[in-house]
């Protein structure tokens, strides 16, 4: 019987020579090997796109669909050809005769698939050739800004809060002199957006200073709202700039912060469309004068003030370091002096506080005294 089960199976070997189908008997050795081959060309591949992936996300890029769906692709696939080659090696070891194959139809069977892996791998290969594996992500609508911690301007700035949900105000100007915290509470206006449910389409912050250059403010607006290099570039005057950033902004509920302005700036020569309760939007800027909120045409100015001679002592104290102050009996009474000689000015009490943190010798914080009272006489 087994003998009689041999010979039926040679049957088909001997119909027909020269057909397609004994060809993937014949040659499943050879395409074996070939299939070793590719398949290791193929897993070379992978890991060259897989590394190039890897140091790109490292750099904050995104995967590109197409090369994460190649990627899954080659892993499945190389599974499967390590299955073909383990089945082909016990077939060729289950030949006999040195040619001809116990069981024809088995072998033809995993002949085909090898045949036809060989080609799957090959296609494989030449679509692994990427020319950019990723790409940088959009822009988020809000870039977090670093800030120190507001202190003792939380009642300022939920005024302002208030002020930015009300539809009616779309300018707003906090003025006030210098160091006394306008930038800050601007930073945190910006940063809320983060987390804010108020749904603007992009918030984009601008440092002006003086002298303002409209052309530097008008790129740091197209680079936020990623305008194409192509089109930006073809632009060469101020107004045709303006142009495309209106165009762009008309579409958008956006926000635009302005630091440290000490003049007017024209909304339109920038590009800037004018706030109202139908697109509500918001400008909210920073100045040292008065006079400018009122030529800026903010509906809302609000001053921000001096810190109070509590909220002075507690950010000083935060700033200096509860170890300098506890390490001579005198320190404290002219730490607290030292800090009402800032002026209620927060940046003096972080800058002041910061240099004197560690400063255990009473002798010098009486120079920084003297010193402090001689600059303000």
């Amino acid at each position: 019987m087994e003998f009689l089960s041999s010979i039926l199976g040679l049957v088909p070997c001997l119909y027909d020579q020269t057909s397609k189908h004994t060809v993937y008997i014949r040659d499943l050795k050879k395409n074996l090997q070939a299939l070793r081959k590719e398949m290791v060309g193929l897993n070379n591949l992978y890991e060259d796109v897989k590394e190039r992936v890897e140091g790109a996300e490292q750099r904050q890029m995104r995967r590109r669909k197409e090369v994460g769906g190649w990627i899954c692709e080659v892993e499945d696939m190389l599974k499967e050809v390590n299955e073909i080659l383990r089945r082909g090696d016990q077939e060729i070891q289950k030949r006999c005769l040195g040619c001809c194959p116990r069981n024809c139809w088995s072998s033809y069977r995993i002949g085909k698939a090898v045949s036809e892996k060989l080609v799957a791998l090959s296609d494989q290969i030449s679509k692994g050739y990427f020319d950019a594996v990723a790409d940088m992500p959009p822009r988020p609508p809000v870039d977090e800004l670093p800030m120190k911690e507001i202190v003792g301007s939380e009642l300022t700035y939920n005024r302002i809060c208030g002020f930015l949900k009300d539809p009616q105000v779309g300018i707003m100007g906090l003025y006030g002199m210098g160091g006394v915290g306008k930038t800050t509470l601007l930073k945190k206006i910006n940063n809320d957006f983060l987390n804010t449910s108020s749904h603007f389409d992009v918030v984009i912050w601008v440092v002006v200073s003086k002298p303002s250059n409209i052309e530097k403010i008008q790129e740091v607006i197209w680079n936020k709202l990623q305008i194409p290099r192509d089109i930006w570039e073809i632009r060469n005057s101020k107004e045709e700039k303006a142009a495309e950033i209106l165009r762009v902004l008309k579409t958008k509920k956006f926000v635009l912060l302005l630091d440290d302005i000490w003049e007017r700036l024209d909304l339109l020569e920038m590009g800037v469309p004018h706030p109202d309760a139908q697109n509500k939007s918001k400008i909210v800027f920073t100045t040292r004068s008065q006079d400018v909120c009122h030529q800026m045409k903010a509906q809302k100015s609000i001053e921000v003030a001096c810190l109070s001679s509590e909220a002075t002592w507690t950010l000083f104290q935060k700033e200096v370091g509860e170890e300098t102050l506890k390490s001579h009996p005198h320190i404290p009474r002219l730490a607290k002096i030292v800090a009402e000689e800032c002026k209620g000015l927060p940046l003096a009490l972080i800058t002041l506080g910061r240099a004197m943190a560690g400063e255990k010798d009473p002798t010098n914080w009486d120079k920084v005294l003297q010193d402090l009272r001689q600059i303000s006489s």
